[in-house]
């Protein structure tokens, strides 16, 4: 017999019922998605991408920068080195920014695991208005003249290999390069499905954090409390959002349950998105990676275009979307 109260006792019990829930919908997903890392990885280094990103100015290059952000689902410490590389070989402040922008708020993991717990209709949504939020905020910050905001600094990726200051990658990073050519087909898949599985065991806890912590929210918080901070009744709700979830973010697996707990609990699905790009986007570790890149005036306007782009969507899913 328990010495919990009852309603508690059936709150936990609750909790644990949804984390099964969620480990059953999400851990085969992130499986998945890690694969197609994996994949892109082996087909798409970061270093073709910065090669090919060089040559295209605004516009056009704009819609290809974002792209390529989206289909290369690198880390921010991949990321950050691949926007030094680009500016630094001159491609514009605009370009580089659309590919910044879109690099955390579109890749295989949040595309797959939105699909799973919303459905195919809001993750295409999804993914069609951040993609044209990366374009458009590309192009207007590079008309904002702050290309004299960007520092002139040596940063490195997660090996510790520095990207060069003429904007090639150092001389390990090309090894790596060639390393990935003259394979067939079946040891790039072999090769994904190993990074594929170390990935997600070095994301596990942070999804099982995630689950844990969206499973409590489910069974154990009050509705009318989450309600109260981000129902409908508050008009402050979705700016809210988008600025708690950087000091909350763990990792975008670990956000996703969160995000479906929130849902599930009756807040609208634009004040959850908002919730989820605030946090993968102006993360305290990706900031202060792109501190050792940008000075203060430039880090202030990519947090705030984040906030922006995440409260827009927000307004735009909760009152037209869905």
């Amino acid at each position: 017999m328990t010495v919990l109260p009852p309603d508690l006792w059936n709150g936990l019990l609750d909790s644990w019922d949804y984390f099964q829930h969620l480990a059953v919908v999400l851990v085969p997903l992130f499986i998945s998605a890690s694969f197609l890392v994996g994949l892109a990885r082996e087909y798409l280094p970061p270093e073709r991408v910065e090669r090919t990103l060089r040559g295209h100015d605004e516009g056009a290059g704009n819609i290809a920068a974002a792209g390529f952000g989206a289909v290369t689902p690198f880390c921010s410490c991949s990321t950050v080195p691949i926007l030094a590389g680009l500016l630094q070989a001159g491609a514009p402040l605009g370009l580089a920014f659309s590919f910044l922008l879109a690099s955390p708020l579109v890749n295989w993991i949040a595309v797959l695991l939105l699909l799973g717990l919303f459905g195919i209709e809001i993750t295409v949504w999804y993914v069609l208005l951040t993609l044209l939020a990366a374009v458009g905020g590309g192009i207007v910050i590079g008309r904002l003249g702050l290309s004299d905001q960007v520092k002139d600094v040596r940063v490195t990726d997660h090996t510790s290999q520095a990207v060069a200051t003429d904007g090639g990658t150092s001389e390990c990073c090309a090894g790596r390069t060639e390393t990935r050519t003259g394979r067939t087909h079946a040891q790039h898949v072999a090769t994904a499905a190993r990074e594929a599985w170390s990935f997600f065991l070095e994301t596990l806890p942070y999804l099982v954090l995630g689950m844990t912590i969206g499973a409590l929210i489910h069974g154990a918080v009050p509705r009318s409390l989450l309600h109260a901070v981000l129902g409908p009744e508050n008009p402050l709700a979705v700016p809210f959002a988008a600025l708690a979830g950087a000091p909350v973010y763990m990792s975008l697996s670990g956000m996703l349950p969160l995000a479906a707990a929130l849902s599930d609990q009756g807040i609208a699905i634009g004040t959850v998105l908002a919730f989820v790009i605030g946090g993968a986007g102006v993360s305290i570790p990706n900031l202060v990676l792109l501190n050792k890149l940008f000075k203060r005036r430039l880090l202030l306007v990519y947090a705030g275009t984040v906030v922006t782009i995440g409260i827009g969507i927000g307004v735009v899913f909760n009152h037209l979307v869905v």
